[in-house]
């Protein structure tokens, strides 16, 4: 398993995995964004 993590911690250091690293804060800065996991974290936890 540590090789996975491995793999997965050297593409978010390329460069490619920063851009996309990036692009995901964008995302999560945008109100819309984090009123979706809002509305989908209630959803996941009233089905329990």
């Amino acid at each position: 398993m540590s090789a996975l993590v491995q793999r997965i911690s050297r593409f978010l250091r390329s460069p490619q995995g920063q851009k996309i690293v990036d692009r995901g804060r964008r995302e999560m800065a945008k109100p819309e964004t984090q009123r979706k996991l809002k509305q989908l974290a209630s959803r996941l936890s009233t089905r329990r």
